[in-house]
């Protein structure tokens, strides 16, 4: 009995996946109901009258080449949120089963967790150490029932990277018990190498990636789980056949062109230095009692009167974050790096 086996709902296990229709462009479809036209406003190469193909080829391999993992690793859903889901159906048991986050941190990991029955337990990242991973305290929340260990490095909102040995420690520990699922949604803006590159070795790390960040495909709504082929097999017995659009796949495509990934890497280049920037003329607005540095593409500061702060935000027809309610951020606003006339336009309402 394999380790995933073992970890995931049986009934998922046991699970026999939906049959889509079969996926062979060289013959004419007359096997799943669709119309044999396009509509006059269907602009999309392949057709929207057409069901997409199931886990696409091309994405899959365009994303495991972009990420250099192989394809067997790779699930594509919309956004890191459904990964997330995916993940959460396919080995807790509602009313039984456990997952561990580390707040202040990503609230969809709770939400999907509660949404499933899930228990959610939490270990609080370590303020006084810059929110650094409490490693020891995580392994003593992993007690049996825990199935997934949610870590998000960039952490969103507080922007810290998170200690890589630590992470990889923790996999060790929690071999054959639970999965560490590390979110680098963030990644690409703190230089950081993923530890994607360590699930051949540790079979028991997960990584969800997207391209809404740095690769400006928000409304795309296109994430990737990177896993252990056999995780990657369990849940696309839980994964909607037609989870990816038409529309979606093409526009990835033409963004993951090598002349527009060249685009891409210019922009987070303007970026990292604009957070820089920020970083450094944020405090000398009276109203902010702290700044903390960040690897991601945003900042989380303290204000003395963030109620005034979001007004003065607000005034220069701009929106930052409201965090107060997440826990030990309860003067915290969460800012967005934007473009360098943005950003001078929130310095100067701030100042």
């Amino acid at each position: 009995m394999s380790w995933v086996t073992q970890l995931a709902r049986p009934e998922i296990v046991a699970l026999k996946a939906y049959e889509h229709a079969a996926w062979e462009p060289a013959l004419e479809r007359l096997h799943a109901n669709e119309l044999p036209w396009r509509s006059f406003a269907d602009e999309s190469l392949a057709g929207l009258n057409r069901y997409p193909e199931p886990q696409p080829r091309a994405l899959v391999e365009r994303l495991a080449s972009l990420y250099d993992v192989s394809v067997e690793s790779v699930l594509v859903g919309r956004g890191s949120d459904e990964a997330i889901d995916l993940l959460v159906r396919g080995f807790c048991r509602a009313g039984h089963d456990s997952v561990v986050i580390c707040p202040p941190t990503f609230g969809m990991y709770s939400i999907a967790a509660r949404i499933q029955g899930a228990n959610v337990l939490t270990v609080p990242l370590r303020a006084d150490a810059g929110f650094a991973l409490d490693e020891q305290a995580v392994l003593d929340q992993c007690k049996r029932d825990v199935k997934l260990v949610f870590l998000c490095s960039p952490n969103n909102p507080t922007g810290n990277l998170l200690s890589a040995d630590s992470i990889l420690r923790l996999t060790r520990a929690l071999e054959g018990k639970a999965v560490v699922v590390v979110d680098e949604a963030y990644i690409e803006f703190s230089g950081a190498q993923s530890l994607a590159r360590r699930i051949p070795e540790l079979p028991h790390l997960a990584i969800l990636r997207t391209l809404s960040k740095a690769y400006a495909l928000a409304g795309a709504r296109c994430g990737t789980l990177i896993a252990d082929p056999e995780v990657i097999l369990l849940l696309r017995k839980v994964i909607p056949p037609y989870a990816i659009a038409q529309l979606c796949m093409e526009a990835v495509l033409k963004a993951l062109e090598p002349t527009q990934i060249a685009v891409s890497k210019a922009r987070l280049e303007t970026i990292r230095s604009e957070r820089e920037r920020m970083l450094a003329a944020l405090p000398t607005c009276s109203n902010i009692v702290r700044v903390w540095p960040s690897a991601a593409n945003f900042l989380l500061a303290e204000f003395e009167d963030a109620p005034l702060a979001l007004a003065r935000s607000r005034g220069a027809r701009l929106l930052i974050r409201d965090v107060r309610g997440y826990p030990g951020l309860g003067r915290c606003l969460r800012i967005t790096v934007g473009s360098p006339e943005q950003n001078n336009r929130l310095l100067d309402a701030l100042r």
